[in-house]
């Protein structure tokens, strides 16, 4: 029994009064690209509400898409039937039965838009439900925690009847709020934090330093893997690959204490900074979680950020790392990121890294560093860009911008 209208309900995006219409429009132009391979699907909406129909032939597709699209609240997969109390009846008797365990408990909530049509709500739940409990002996009605929730919505020419509500991803649609640059490591918590960005409705490009040769090339193809992943939400992705091996090399030579770690991301900083303004956007995203490591006690992240002018978004800064893995789990990223292929952040670790760096030292010894304004110019100059799309390797295009 497969459903022939898929129903999608906006979520949060319904809070922003004049804008809501836009941001509606926003969630399905997404959905329409998505699905754009299925010509016989069409679409019609109502306040609040998507209706994407004859997705008989496709809904397993349509299911996984629109898991992948921000702005959703719920959806649900919906059968349609003539406004015939009689043909309502038998569908909401098919749907029960459908039910891959037989429940035991059910109500039927009906919703007649249609006020031309013969019977009140009430009284329909009163036909619908008496049949479905007519032809199914030991059942009962519970209508404040039932197994099953038939709803019915009588429309003005046909009437849609379902039980599933499925939970969407919520947030905001992809780009509405801007655009960011996500510090993409090969690591567990980057990827995470820009699936966060993207949910509040951020575009995102990334950047990825590496170390080549202290790294090696499937540590590059890890973070173009993490890169596509991302992409399944958002289309494409600009991955930006930075050569960093001579500031780290030079960086090293330099200075040995404790406080190489701190000059290391201030480097990368200013580095996305500049990429992000070249780029557009308007604000680095990042993925670090407080006390998690060295750079991500308050003082270290306060020495770190405050080489940028651009805000800097913390999406996991609050979370825990079971939380954290459990959304890369849920996103798909985590088993690309704990493969054993180490990133330029584990090169030239001190032993004790600084984890109360105090800000004048640190501007004290890095005004010392000449060589560190050439040497960016020189990694920004080298900077690989790559545009990344889902599944497909055929799809990313080198671009050499810089």
């Amino acid at each position: 029994m497969y459903p022939d209208i898929m129903l999608v309900r906006f979520g949060e995006l319904t809070l922003k009064g004049r804008n809501r219409k836009k941001f509606e429009q926003s969630v399905t132009k997404q959905i329409q690209r998505l699905l754009s391979e299925h010509e016989e699907i069409t679409y019609s909406s109502e306040f609040g509400r998507l209706y994407i129909e004859n997705v008989k032939n496709c809904y397993e597709h349509v299911s996984e898409v629109l898991q992948k699209v921000f702005g959703i609240r719920s959806y649900s997969p919906a059968y349609t039937t003539d406004n015939e109390v009689q043909a309502i009846q038998n569908l909401a008797l098919s749907i029960f039965r459908a039910q891959a365990k037989a429940p035991e408990t059910f109500k039927v909530s009906v919703r007649r838009a249609n006020k031309k049509f013969p019977h009140d709500s009430h009284q329909m739940n009163y036909l619908v439900g008496g049949h479905v409990l007519d032809e199914t002996p030991n059942l009962k009605v519970d209508v404040h925690h039932p197994e099953i929730n038939i709803r019915v919505e009588i429309r003005e020419t046909k009437s849609l009847l379902y039980s599933e509500v499925i939970p969407g991803t919520g947030g905001f649609p992809l780009g509405t709020n801007g655009k960011g640059m996500l510090l993409l490591s090969g690591g567990i918590d980057s990827p995470v934090a820009g699936w966060f960005a993207m949910r509040k409705g951020l575009a995102i490009e990334a950047v990825h330093f590496h170390s080549y040769p202290y790294t090696s090339e499937r540590a590059k193809q890890k973070v173009i893997d993490l890169t596509r992943k991302l992409s399944e939400y958002a289309g494409e992705i600009k991955l930006h690959l930075v050569p960093f091996t001579e500031i780290q090399t030079r960086l090293h030579e330099a200075h040995k204490g404790n406080f190489m770690i701190t000059f290391m991301r201030r480097a990368m900083y200013r580095i996305a900074e500049r990429l992000a303004e070249q780029n557009g956007a308007g604000a680095l995203v990042t993925g670090e979680s407080l006390g998690q490591v060295a750079s991500q006690t308050l003082a270290s992240m306060n020495a770190i950020g405050r080489v940028v002018n651009l805000p800097i978004i913390q999406p996991l800064i609050t979370m825990d790392k079971t939380e954290i893995i459990r959304i890369a789990e849920k996103i798909d990223t985590y088993e690309t990121s704990i493969l054993p292929y180490d990133d330029c952040c584990t090169l030239f670790l001190p032993k004790s890294p600084a984890t109360n760096p105090n800000l004048n030292v640190v501007f004290h010894i890095e005004e010392t560093f000449d060589f560190l304004p050439e040497l960016i110019e020189e990694a920004i100059r080298g900077t690989e860009t790559l545009v990344v799309k889902p599944q497909s390797e055929a799809a990313e295009e080198t671009m050499h911008l810089f």
